[in-house]
């Protein structure tokens, strides 16, 4: 079937980008992700130095692709796109409605999905200055994301779900997140929102990294203690079948008394 003038035009634009895509023919997925608004910002922040050569693509989320470039001082990054086109904005609105930040948003998918991607990177800043290791945010422009790129030799780090560890390490993996989610919840008054195996980082040395904060609220939300029992719940799952002696009451107490 011969591609129409608007993918033909995108991939276009994409080789000028040096886009190398994983799979060259789903040309649904770089309409979704890359429509013209969203190109005229990988141009914008080209031409500002953040980003030098756009490698493959690392992950593909629920509102999100995530892909691996080359930016200043010729260091891997990881460039975060919120799709505009494709994203559900009506699942990711109860995380953002009650957030005084971001009162006076447009409840319109553009508009919501815009504030997702600045609320990530809010996020980011205000959890690593709390001391929680999270990938280091360095521009937010529009939809697009720059961050540090958690991994080595353009390899990303995997998820802590396919991580095989020793008893003694995956202890010491368990014992660092939940301080994380307290240092997070105690310092920078926030919860996660989205907390599971899906969305941490095993480093080398079992260093966990915690990713995909754009769903974070503050403790002032309503439902933030709905969220934060979701967090503790899932993490408490998750190592019980690692054979770690957790449970939910014990996580929660750490969190929010320790």
């Amino acid at each position: 079937m011969r591609p129409d003038k608007k993918i033909l035009k995108i991939e276009a634009k994409l080789d000028k980008l040096r886009i190398k895509h994983k799979d060259s023919d789903n040309h649904q997925v770089a309409e979704n992700v890359f429509d013209d608004a969203t190109l005229k910002t990988l141009y914008y922040l080209s031409n500002r130095g953040y980003i030098k050569a756009f490698g493959g693509s690392i992950s593909t989320g629920k509102e999100a692709n995530v892909f691996d470039a080359i930016g200043k001082n010729d260091k891997d990054v990881a460039i975060k796109i919120y799709r505009i086109s494709s994203s559900n904005f009506k699942a990711v609105q109860e995380y953002i409605l009650g957030d005084h930040r971001f009162e006076n948003v447009k409840h319109d998918r553009k508009n919501i999905v815009l504030t997702l991607a600045k609320k990530e990177f809010q996020n980011l800043k205000r959890v690593r200055d709390a001391g929680v290791r999270v990938p280091q945010p360095f521009v937010i422009e529009r939809n697009v994301l720059i961050m540090e790129f958690i991994g080595q030799n353009s390899i990303p780090s995997p998820q802590l779900r396919n991580v095989k560890m020793e008893l003694e390490d995956t202890k010491h993996v368990f014992e660092q997140i939940v301080e994380y989610m307290r240092i997070m919840y105690c310092d920078a008054d926030m919860v996660h929102s989205d907390l599971s195996e899906y969305n941490i980082l095993i480093e080398e040395g079992a260093t966990p990294v915690i990713i995909d904060i754009g769903q974070g609220v503050l403790r002032s939300h309503p439902m933030s203690e709905q969220f934060l029992k979701r967090d503790v719940s899932n993490i408490a799952r998750f190592f019980k079948k690692r054979g770690v002696n957790a449970t939910d009451e014990q996580i929660m107490t750490t969190i929010t008394q320790g």
